[in-house]
């Protein structure tokens, strides 16, 4: 691999400077490109953006120096860059095999990255570069063919995990396996310190190098695993993109060379524990590092087990921590997808058929034994609520979302407040409003004079739906916060011509489910 540069704060401050000048950022990335060839860095082709970015402006050059891989012409990289700065501080080297000194070629990739926006009214989002190894910052893993500690930049499950995480001002945040440091960005907008750890001594370079480079002064890097590098250390935030890959021990027999090691093993995705035992490590020892209302948010896999409810599996997880929890279940992949997905990751499947075949059959073979018929996907949010009797809820929602959903989560978990605090008797004495961007729709038989069902269906955030009666329909769209539950239940009883008694009795489990999912609010 390249020699790795410097984060020293002189460079960084010159090299952020030339960045800013020549407008290489996501929308100056973003405008030059177009919308086809910038789409395309994100699946990890860079074909169409090198063939845009040949006119030799200061920001086509710096596209196609750091983020396209391609080598420039010196006199194109002085014009946008202070090129001996940059060669003293190892951000490029000499293209060819070091004699050539008409070129210039990378050592890291770097990609404009837009920052999260300041916790205040009006605050302006920052400008944010990822540093990550070469090939790894447009789109996709970029393992392939890499050695195992290779250091990724921004990519899917980064931008997911930064969407859903909750982003109030808290006063520490730790972010757990930060890789190039894209959660640690993130939380350095909303708290007043942070800390990332990771166990790969490269991740830690790279993530010094991505605070550098953006400006960021209010990380600071620990290696190691898991909680151990924070001791007892309580925070009001917690984040994690873990290793979370599910990949299982070899069989015992020792691989020949026409059947090599089962598995090629990369520090950002294997755990080096068994299954999924890494996430549920992650998930118990949480609560104990949260803060009095502190969140801890996480990616995970898990596996789904003959013979059990992926469910259970899950609240076993979560209930000992004594938070509130929400796990939400994105996708299932049977075994063979799942395989398929990481050997692609690795580069496996480039390589020599039968190696190839060799390690698709240990992998499935691994999972056969431990009776593993699926592996879920799905992000999970702790709250250290304080709460006698937690709120747990364990959910599939495979359908389309808005992203960010921080916010949203936040919110419903302010919701699990709102109807522990209330019985049934208090639920109806309280004022409610119907949330925002909540719709209903009609079902049934085109022509039919009245509707199968009603559903209650929401345009924002997770973009829940549900479906209710007319009872429900009726009670939620007269729900504008100025009358309480009760007032509202006892209009409806006198117009259906039912009991207001027996309605009142038979509602409040209605309105408790409308509350939760976020169709009403307190």
């Amino acid at each position: 691999m390249h020699r790795l540069p410097s984060p020293s704060p002189a460079t960084c401050a010159v090299l952020r400077t030339a960045l800013r000048r020549a407008d290489f950022t996501p929308d100056g990335c973003r405008d030059l490109l177009g919308a086809t060839a910038y789409a395309a860095l994100a699946r990890n082709e860079v074909v169409p953006a090198l063939r845009v970015t040949h006119g030799g402006s200061p920001l086509e050059t710096l596209l196609r120096l750091f983020l396209l891989g391609a080598d420039v012409p010196r006199e194109q990289a002085e014009a946008a860059l202070p090129v001996e700065q940059c060669l003293a501080g190892g951000w490029v080297e000499p293209a060819g095999d070091g004699a050539d000194q008409d070129a210039v070629r990378a050592t890291v990739d770097i990609r404009p990255y837009a920052g999260e926006p300041a916790p205040r009214p009006g605050g302006a989002a920052a400008d944010w570069w990822i540093v990550s190894d070469l090939g790894c910052s447009a789109g996709g893993s970029g393992s392939a063919g890499r050695p195992a500690d290779v250091v990724l930049g921004a990519y899917g499950a980064s931008a997911t995990l930064a969407g859903i995480t909750v982003r109030r001002p808290v006063g520490t945040a730790l972010d757990i396996g930060t890789g190039s440091g894209v959660q640690a960005l993130h939380a350095s907008r909303h708290a007043g310190r942070v800390t990332a750890t990771d166990v790969n001594p490269r991740a830690l370079h790279f993530a010094a190098l991505t605070l550098a480079l953006s400006g960021v002064d209010n990380v600071d890097l620990v290696r190691g695993s898991l909680f151990e590098p924070v001791g007892e250390a309580r925070y009001d935030l917690v984040v994690a993109n873990p290793p979370y890959v599910i990949s299982p021990a070899p069989p015992t027999s020792v691989p020949t060379a026409a059947v090599p090691s089962p598995l090629t093993r990369h520090t950002y995705r294997d755990g080096g524990m068994e299954g999924d035992d890494l996430c549920r490590t992650l998930v118990t020892r949480a609560a104990h590092h949260l803060a009095d209302g502190g969140y801890c948010q996480l990616l995970a896999n898990w596996q789904h087990v003959e013979g059990q409810d992926w469910r259970d599996r899950l609240a076993d997880w979560v209930r000992p921590t004594g938070c509130d929890a929400l796990v939400i279940q994105r996708e299932v992949q049977d075994p063979a997808q799942y395989v398929e997905l990481w050997l692609r990751d690795s580069g496996d499947h480039l390589s020599d058929p039968a190696r190839y075949a060799a390690r698709y059959d240990a992998w499935l073979g691994g999972f056969e034994r431990q009776r593993v018929s699926g592996i879920g996907f799905g992000w999970i949010t702790l709250r250290r609520s304080g709460a006698d009797h937690p709120v747990v809820r364990i959910e599939e929602w495979p359908h389309p979302v808005e992203q960010p959903l921080g916010e949203h989560l936040e919110r419903w978990f302010d919701r699990q407040d709102f109807l522990r605090a209330h019985d049934d008797a208090g639920l109806l004495t309280s004022r409610l409003r119907l949330a925002d961007g909540v719709v209903q729709e009609q079902v049934g038989v085109p022509g039919a004079e009245d509707p199968e069902h009603l559903v209650l269906r929401h345009e924002r955030g997770l973009r829940r739906a549900t479906r209710v009666d007319t009872v429900g329909a009726g009670f939620a769209g007269a729900c504008d916060g100025t009358l309480p539950a009760g007032t509202i239940l006892d209009a409806i009883a006198q117009l259906i011509g039912e009991d207001p008694v027996l309605l009142r009795d038979r509602t409040p489990d209605t309105i408790r489910l409308l509350v939760e999912q976020g169709f009403l609010e307190p």
